[in-house]
C-alpha cells in the first residue's frame, strides 16, 4: 500500500513539473519580482521584436566591449504597445520577456557558447502590428491626446495601437525623472487605447439600438418627431447643435445620431435587461486582453431616474469604455456577431529563422446573432451614406461606423470625439476606433483620422 502511495505521489510530482514547465514557467519568469530574469539576461542577448512585415520594432545592440543597448527604431510611434525594457518592462517587452530571453538556437551552438562563456542569442517575436497602419494612425492623430485601435476583423489581429501623449523608449533611462513626473494616471506612460476610460457618447447608440431591437421585435415601426430636444421632468436632452431632425424612423434617427430619439428609447427600456445585455457585450467584465487594461463600466439599474436612463441611452452618464473595447464591439458586428480575441503575437522564431511556436486566431464567442449583426451593419452603413459619417462615403468601398461626441464635464461645450466602425468588403476587413480627447465632434475630428487609416489599408491590399 505504501509503495502505491509513494508511486502515486512521485507521478503527481512529475506531472506538476511537466505542467509547470509547459504552462506556468513563462508566467513565473515574466513576473517582475522574479530575480531569475537577471540570470537569463546574463546568459542570453535579448531577442528582437518584429512587425508583421519583418520590420524591427525593438532590438539589442551589442558594442565591442559587450555593452548592450536596447534600441527602438520607430521611436515614439510604437511606444505604448511595444513598451520599453529599461527600468523594468512594459508593453510587449514585458508580455514576451520569457521568449526574448530564451534561446532556441541549434543545441550545439548553445553548448559551445556556454563553454566559451559567451551569450546565446534570444528568440525573435513576430507581432501582428502593421508599421504602415501604425505610422498612419500616429500621424493622423497629430498633436491631439487620444488613441487609435485597428483590428483585423476575421482574426482579431491588432494591426495598430496608438496612444498620445507618448514618449521615446530610446530615452527612458535618460529622461526617467521627467517621464516619471509626467507618467501619472493620465500621462505619457498611460496607454489610452486599452487603459483609458471614456464616456462613449453616441457610439454607444449602437448598443442602445441592439437592446431596443431585442426588446421590440417590431422595431422597424419606430417613429419619432424630433424638435431638437426632449424633456422628461426637469431634465432636457438636446441634439447636437440643437438640430431639429423632424420626422424619423429608427434608421434615420441612428444615422443622424438623434439624441432626442434615443433618449426616448432609453426611457422605454428595461434597466435590468439592458444591464444584462451590456454585460454580455463585456461591460463590467474581463476583456480577453493580455496587456494591462481597464474594464468598461455600465451602472444603469432598476430604479434609475429618467435623467439617468436618458443619458445612458446616448452614451453619457456613468458609462465608460476604452477605445479597444469599442473596436471589439464593432469588429463583432462586422464578423457576423462573433468576437475574435484581440491578438498581438503571430509567432516566435529562433534568431536563425527556425519556427518555435505560432499563435492562432481564437474566437471569444458570439456577442449577438448573425441576424442582429446584419441589421446593425446596415444601420452603421447608413451613418456613412446618409448621416454623420458622410466624410467616409464614396471611397470606392463600403465603410460602416458610428460617430460620437461625448461630454466629459459640466461644461457642455467640451467633448471627446469618437469614431468606431469597419470596412465591409469581404477582403481582410478592419475595425477602427478613434478617440480624440477634448477635440469636439466625432464627425469633425475622429472621422478624418479614420479616413486616413482606411485609405492606407486599401492601398496595402491592392
Amino acid at each position: 500500500m505504501i509503495t502505491y502511495l509513494f508511486t502515486g505521489l512521485f507521478a503527481a510530482l512529475i506531472g506538476y513539473f511537466v505542467y509547470f514547465n509547459v504552462a506556468l514557467r513563462p508566467e513565473v519568469v515574466n513576473n517582475p519580482y522574479n530575480s531569475r530574469q537577471e540570470n537569463f539576461a546574463k546568459r542570453v542577448v535579448r531577442g528582437e521584436l518584429l512587425a508583421s512585415d519583418g520590420s524591427v520594432l525593438a532590438k539589442t545592440e551589442v558594442a565591442e566591449d559587450g555593452t548592450e543597448t536596447r534600441s527602438y527604431p520607430y521611436g515614439n510611434v510604437f511606444a505604448h504597445v511595444v513598451g520599453y525594457s529599461t527600468r523594468g518592462q512594459t508593453g510587449l517587452e514585458s508580455l514576451v520577456n520569457f521568449d526574448l530571453l530564451t534561446s532556441n538556437a541549434f543545441l550545439g551552438e548553445q553548448i559551445v557558447k556556454e563553454i566559451r562563456e559567451e551569450k546565446n542569442i534570444g528568440d525573435n517575436v513576430i507581432t501582428t502590428l502593421d508599421p504602415e497602419l501604425q505610422q498612419t494612425a500616429y500621424n493622423a492623430l497629430g498633436n491631439h491626446r487620444g488613441a487609435v485601435v485597428v483590428l483585423e476583423v476575421e482574426t482579431g489581429n491588432i494591426l495598430a495601437m496608438v496612444s498620445k501623449p507618448d514618449f521615446d523608449p530610446n530615452r527612458v533611462s535618460a529622461d526617467w525623472e521627467i517621464l516619471s513626473e509626467e507618467g501619472n494616471s493620465d500621462g505619457v506612460f498611460y496607454n489610452r487605447a486599452i487603459q483609458g476610460q471614456y464616456p462613449p457618447g453616441s457610439t454607444f447608440k449602437l448598443v442602445t439600438l441592439l437592446e431596443y431591437m431585442r426588446e421590440n421585435p417590431g422595431y422597424e415601426d419606430f417613429q419619432f418627431h424630433c424638435t431638437g430636444s426632449l424633456t422628461e421632468g426637469n431634465y432636457t436632452i438636446r441634439c447636437y447643435g440643437k438640430t431639429a431632425h423632424g420626422d424619423e424612423d429608427l434608421r434615420k434617427a441612428f444615422a443622424k445620431s438623434c439624441n432626442a430619439a434615443f433618449s426616448s428609447i432609453g426611457l422605454s427600456l428595461d434597466e435590468n435587461t439592458f444591464k444584462t445585455n451590456c454585460e454580455s457585450l463585456l461591460f463590467n467584465s474581463e476583456l480577453p486582453l493580455e496587456l494591462p487594461y481597464s474594464k468598461s463600466a455600465f451602472s444603469l439599474k432598476a430604479g434609475s431616474t429618467p435623467a439617468e436612463r436618458m443619458m445612458t441611452a446616448i452614451g453619457q452618464g456613468e458609462t465608460l469604455v476604452s477605445p479597444m473595447h469599442m473596436a471589439m464591439i464593432v469588429s463583432a458586428v462586422a464578423n457576423d456577431g462573433v468576437l475574435m480575441e484581440p491578438k498581438l503575437l503571430d509567432r516566435v522564431e529562433a534568431y536563425t529563422g527556425d519556427l518555435v511556436k505560432t499563435y492562432r486566431p481564437k474566437a471569444y464567442g458570439s456577442l449577438m446573432t448573425p441576424e442582429e449583426a446584419g441589421v446593425l451593419k446596415e444601420y452603421l452603413k447608413a451613418v456613412v451614406t446618409e448621416g454623420t459619417g458622410s466624410k467616409l462615403d464614396n471611397m470606392g468601398f463600403f465603410i460602416a461606423g458610428k460617430t460620437g461626441t461625448a461630454e466629459y464635464s459640466s461644461d457642455k461645450s467640451k467633448s471627446h470625439a469618437w469614431f468606431a466602425g469597419f470596412s465591409d468588403t469581404g477582403n481582410k476587413d478592419i475595425a477602427v476606433c478613434v478617440l480624440v480627447e477634448e477635440a469636439g465632434s466625432g464627425s469633425e475630428y475622429a472621422v478624418p483620422v479614420a479616413k486616413e487609416i482606411f485609405w492606407t489599408w486599401n492601398r496595402e491590399r491592392e
